[in-house]
């Protein structure tokens, strides 16, 4: 797992793009060759093939990440990957499309571009089909666990997960601190063994520290020891936020917020993230204007009233804010109260059902990110009678409002809808990380998901 601006990514992710992008770059010369021969760069009034060749690779990158060929949980069904496949070149033309027009001399000649566009296809769809396969480009990590404890057994109970994330558990170490609460086939002892024995033994490349109570005989000298001969030393609490991309609650201090090395870098960089918020929010006004208009008719044709919903919602430092959307209820949804969105729920009109799946309806919310009342990328935010209680329920929860809410963000793309407070819990932990580990590339990369999550309309109710 590499960690590339705060963000964790798996090896093999980084690896298989770093191929694609060679493989796209270099299908626009092999194109140029076949179709010009040795005349292929030799034209002096048009900009250089390699700015071109940029062009295709970003078009087709791009369309590859939004619908979710580089995300953490990858499809293994060949079937599913191709049709992603298939969909992202189809918004790489797009995107393509939208930039010839603007930059008539980054066009390629037909010829060059269909050949680089079959070539390129089928070498990624082959590299794609190979991994599903089972032939993995990156070497599992194997982690050994010291601990057979509550701690253990939660990274015991997450191994499927942790498994698809580069990463092969391969035991725990009885230190005879803890209850034994793991499969008794996967303890280790050590016996006259040291610990570095042990990891040397089961080829360990990582140990992760995961004892209930440290005070009860942790092993300090043998782990400095196997950290000196180069085995890579972590926390449970680290180990979770890497391979889940979230920050458990109940592995998190007052200490950890303290001392670690993040949680305010979304404050601190707030100029930048504004900057950001204005010139896109700006720019999909423009875009989504008839789509607006025409949901805005559509919602007054079937229910008649008004066409926007306005809900007080919390903000930055919770602040009070008045937050729009389309609406997709009915006009007397909400005559008893305000309670929290169903699946299937009655008070959905048809329009609004289609306006929800397609967030269609949070379009409005661009003009709330314009005025500053909140962000393109961060937590969701939520009703102030439902703030009050979760506040009280869950530790840390108040955390989330010291940066600006957002249309989407990293819970959203994670997490399906939220509707109780169990789910407000497990949303919170990925706001958390989001939290922590801020920067402009992970914000763009959520953007990027985003895309796939509107398409294969995940969480929507």
């Amino acid at each position: 797992m590499l960690r590339i601006f705060r963000h964790y990514v798996p090896r093999s992710l980084v690896l298989l793009g770093l191929a694609e992008i060679l493989i796209l770059f270099v299908s626009i010369y092999l194109g140029a060759t076949f179709q010009l021969g040795s005349t292929a760069f030799a034209h002096a009034d048009q900009l250089p093939l390699w700015s071109q060749a940029l062009v295709f690779v970003a078009a087709i990158v791009l369309g590859m990440t939004a619908m979710g060929l580089y995300h953490r949980d990858q499809h293994t069904r060949p079937s599913a990957v191709m049709l992603r496949l298939v969909l992202s070149f189809v918004c790489g033309f797009i995107v393509m499309g939208a930039i010839y027009l603007l930059i008539p001399d980054l066009m390629v000649g037909g010829g060059i571009f269909a050949t680089a566009l079959v070539c390129s296809f089928v070498s990624i769809a082959s590299c794609r089909l190979i991994c599903v396969a089972g032939e993995d480009i990156d070497q599992r990590q194997r982690v050994l666990v010291l601990g057979t404890g509550e701690r253990a057994r939660q990274i015991d109970n997450l191994r499927g997960g942790v498994d698809q994330v580069s990463a092969d558990v391969i035991g725990y170490v009885d230190l005879g601190c803890d209850e034994r609460l793991v499969a008794a086939e996967r303890i280790f002892a050590l016996g006259q063994r040291s610990l570095r024995a042990l990891a040397e033994e089961l080829d360990v490349h990582e140990i992760v520290v995961a004892t209930d109570d440290r005070r009860k005989g942790l092993p300090v000298d043998d782990i400095l020891e196997c950290k000196m001969y180069g085995i890579h030393i972590m926390e449970a609490a680290d180990f979770y936020e890497r391979q889940l991309g979230k920050i458990r609650i109940d592995t998190l201090h007052p200490s950890n917020v303290i001392f670690a090395d993040g949680f305010t870098q979304a404050v601190i960089r707030s100029g930048e993230k504004r900057a950001m918020d204005v010139v896109c929010s700006a720019l999909m006004l423009v875009a989504t204007l008839p789509i607006m208009a025409l949901t805005a008719a559509a919602i007054y044709f079937e229910s008649g009233g008004p066409v926007l919903y306005r809900q007080e919602r919390v903000g930055r430092r919770g602040r009070v804010f008045t937050l729009l959307k389309f609406r997709s209820m009915r006009q007397d949804a909400e005559a008893n109260g305000a309670v929290w969105a169903l699946a299937n729920d009655m008070r959905v009109t048809r329009i609004g059902s289609f306006i929800r799946k397609t967030r269609i309806d949070e379009l409005p919310q661009l003009i709330n990110v314009l005025k500053g009342d909140m962000s393109f990328v961060g937590p969701r935010p939520e009703r102030p009678q439902f703030v009050a209680e979760l506040s009280k329920s869950i530790p840390y929860y108040d955390l989330r409002h010291y940066v600006k809410p957002g249309i989407t963000g990293w819970a959203q793309i994670l997490y399906p809808y939220g509707a109780s407070i169990n789910d407000a819990r497990e949303k919170l932990q990925y706001d958390l990380y989001y939290l922590k580990n801020y920067s402009i590339f992970l914000d763009i990369n959520i953007l990027l998901q985003t895309i796939q999550v509107i398409l294969w309309r995940k969480g929507a109710r």
